[in-house]
């Protein structure tokens, strides 16, 4: 019995060993680019850009309207709702530790978060303003705004769009849950995570998930900023839920490229803190995590779970939720009544 239990503890050993390279504990900080340094001043700046709706045409949707922080940084909804009540046709993306993904949007057309963040504010069915010129001349307009990106970025005129895009991202990369049950296991506390999770470590493992889940972020390999970590979706077309959840109705990346080989190829998404982001997929088409699971082992392995399977996958995914930093609302720089404008 002696000699059985020390072969177990062996095996556990050479298991965690044998997944160290897929799996990483999150780092503390994510990268920060040389051309945009943080500061407390910026990112308090773009922390009130981030909530502020007047960045849409109507002054009634903010990045965090989809990207609630509060929670696990999306709207938990199908698609989003934009201004005038319009839908988009994909999920809104977590926001918590976007930093660490090597390109943005879930078909990687954004490069850094800086590109990102220029995107939905003129986008006419999110935040819809007609153009970067006039989300300028809205912020110039609230003086509180100017002395602010003043003291941030200097210059003659501060005001400038790629220094909005700057400062929300600067804000963005504070945006980061460490210290999950899973990142304690990793640095030694064995007790970190229950024996279930453990299993669905294994599980993840021997199915070939990592494949493409790995990493500090769970979202592929450490990459160039910029440089996408795309897979085709689904892989094994013909399932039942392909028409179900109507998986291949939205081409991916070939609605920005136009290229035949980029037809369903999306960039892969993190599992940290994936229990929080429900409904699922770019569609937001599965609502409960149990079936996303079913959905992407058939989908992309061509394998059928068991439930058993599903459950200690589930419980290694629920690992991965992290410790959120307490976020407040910030006071926004009010409109003196000679400084409001007719941008529209």
């Amino acid at each position: 019995m002696k000699k059985f239990m020390l072969f177990i503890m062996a095996t556990i050993l050479i298991f965690t060993s044998s997944l160290s390279h897929a799996f990483e504990a999150l780092p503390a900080t994510p990268p920060i680019p040389a051309d945009n340094p943080i500061s407390a001043a910026k990112i308090e700046l773009g922390k009130q850009l981030f909530f502020d709706p007047r960045l849409s045409v109507d002054g009634t949707i903010s990045c965090n309207s989809c990207h609630n922080v509060m929670s696990g940084g999306t709207d938990n909804r199908a698609v989003s709702v934009g201004v005038g009540g319009q839908k988009g046709g994909r999920s809104a993306p977590t926001v918590w530790n976007a930093a660490f993904l090597s390109s943005q949007f879930w078909d990687g057309r954004a490069a850094t978060l800086e590109d990102q963040a220029k995107g939905p504010i003129l986008a006419h069915v999110e935040m819809g303003m007609p153009s970067a010129d006039t989300a300028v001349k809205r912020i110039k307009s609230i003086n509180g705004y100017v002395q602010s990106f003043k003291a941030v970025f200097g210059g003659d005129d501060p005001v400038t769009y790629d220094n909005i895009a700057k400062a929300i991202a600067t804000y963005e990369r504070t945006l980061v849950t460490p210290n999950s049950p899973f990142d304690r296991y990793q640095r030694g506390d064995k007790n970190a995570m229950s024996a279930t999770a453990i299993r669905g470590m294994k599980t993840v493992s021997d199915l070939g998930c990592t494949s493409c889940h790995s990493g500090v972020n769970f979202a592929g390999p450490d990459l160039p900023m910029g440089q996408a970590f795309l897979q085709k979706f689904p892989v094994f077309p013909g399932s039942e839920y392909d028409k179900k959840y109507k998986l291949m109705d939205d081409l991916g990346r070939y609605t920005v490229t136009k290229k035949d080989s980029d037809k369903n190829i999306w960039r892969v998404p993190t599992w940290r803190n994936v229990v929080l982001t429900a409904p699922y997929f770019h569609n937001g088409a599965v609502k409960t995590l149990d079936e996303a699971i079913r959905v992407m082992a058939k989908t992309q392995l061509n394998k059928n779970v068991t439930n058993e399977q599903v459950a200690d996958i589930s419980a290694f995914l629920n690992s991965l939720t992290g410790e959120f930093p307490v976020q407040t609302l910030p006071h926004l720089p009010n409109y003196s009544f000679a400084s409001i404008v007719d941008d529209e």
